[in-house]
């Protein structure tokens, strides 16, 4: 549904249980560059913001080491004088609690019932790869566990804020219908997803807070604890935080608690030159300006039955010191046997691309083939005489 989704769990009148996915997007500041790069955080560090914010949260510890593991569980005994604790993996992939690790224990998300069992079962994940439908075969490492206390859910709600185009600024989602499933819900029963947009200017109102919890279904003792809450995730966390907008120049501290072992060390040696660079499974290594350009050209190689091997756009701003890095990136790719190069001189000089493709030819030694490179359009000289050229490599 949206990008920063928070789930609410238990009654708000007690501890409540809230987990988010803080999710924002990020532009680096190239003048004509139109990249962007989702942020995602770990629970962990979700939870901590939340915290900041006077949001209540469960108790927890977050440890890297299975020793550890024990210690956390039976600091958690002491203070609230329940053995239950929840090992939670940390993991940057949805469907963790349905999952399974290369280790072969079944799910990221495991109730325990003593500190002995909690480390056992942080032993089976840490230093292990968690497999769900998000991360495909290959699985994402697991270098973090949360161990938190057990609460016991009576209701459980759903609440989000979303940017929403069809109200031309933020919503308020909210349903009494809580859960993993929310999806379904919203499918087979959408009069249990309640929806209230706010005035962007004036911002959130205490009024459609208190009604908007009266509608999910809040008991009377709970309404204004819940309107509270809401409040706080809208003003310090949704704006505070520029949630689901580009805007890494504004958050570096948020940016900067980014995991790059839950990503693919390509796309971290992209960020470092600016570059907009997915890795995909295919053969056809692609070198595109313009997000848009970018994805018919990769729809065009499908069309006529290959494979694209990565997206990947310079953008508007590129040196040919970032093409270079761009062919380095691609060719990284042990399956690329061939490279196309698609510049749209509008908004990207021709020339420098040309530059960037023999710089690395000499720097890379390429062996592999680049396929019709055309550049075709407007780049401005010395003299800023304008001319269109044709650069073309043969196979």
């Amino acid at each position: 549904m949206a990008s920063n989704v928070l789930r609410m769990t238990g009654r708000l009148a007690q501890n409540t249980f809230l987990k988010t996915a803080l999710r924002c997007a990020a532009a680096p500041q190239v003048t004509g560059a139109q990249q962007r790069r989702n942020l995602s955080l770990h629970e962990y560090m979700s939870w901590e913001l939340l915290q900041e914010a006077g949001i209540k949260v469960p108790r927890f510890r977050v440890t890297e080491s299975i020793s550890e593991v024990r210690k956390c569980a039976e600091d958690l005994y002491d203070q609230t004088n329940n053995k239950d604790v929840v090992v939670k993996a940390q993991v940057l992939a949805g469907g963790r609690g349905k999952g399974h690790f290369t280790s072969g224990l079944k799910g990221g998300v495991k109730l325990c019932f003593s500190p002995e069992e909690a480390e056992n079962i942080a032993q089976q994940m840490l230093g292990h790869k968690l497999i769900t439908k998000q991360t495909g075969e290959a699985g994402r490492i697991c270098n973090t566990v949360m161990v938190v206390e057990r609460l016991y859910a009576r209701r459980e709600y759903y609440f989000a804020i979303v940017m929403d185009r069809s109200f031309a600024g933020p919503v308020m989602v909210g349903s009494s219908q809580g859960g993993m499933n929310i999806e379904e819900v919203a499918q087979e029963n959408p009069t249990a997803i309640i929806k209230e947009p706010i005035d962007i200017i004036s911002g959130i109102t205490r009024e459609q807070s208190v009604n908007l919890a009266a509608d999910m279904g809040f008991d009377a003792s709970s309404i204004d604890q819940a309107a509270d809450t809401f409040m706080k995730l809208y003003n310090n966390i949704f704006l505070k935080y520029d949630a689901t907008m580009n805007a890494s120049y504004r958050q570096k501290d948020i940016f900067a608690k980014r995991d790059w072992t839950q990503e693919d060390p390509r796309e971290e040696q992209a960020d470092k030159s600016d570059l907009n660079y997915i890795g995909l499974d295919g053969s056809i290594g692609c070198l595109v300006n313009g997000a848009g350009l970018a994805m018919a050209t990769m729809d065009i190689i499908k069309l006529h039955g290959g494979q694209p091997a990565n997206f990947l756009d310079v953008g508007g701003g590129a040196t040919s010191k970032q093409v270079t890095e761009a062919f380095r990136l691609i060719t990284s790719d042990p399956n690329v046997n061939s490279i196309l190069v698609n510049i749209f001189g509008g908004i990207m000089r021709c020339d420098v691309i040309a530059q960037g493709i023999v710089q690395a030819g000499e720097q890379l030694n390429l062996k592999i083939p680049i396929v019709a490179v055309k550049l075709a359009g407007i780049m401005t000289l010395a003299k800023e005489a304008s001319v269109d050229i044709t650069f073309e490599l043969p196979l």
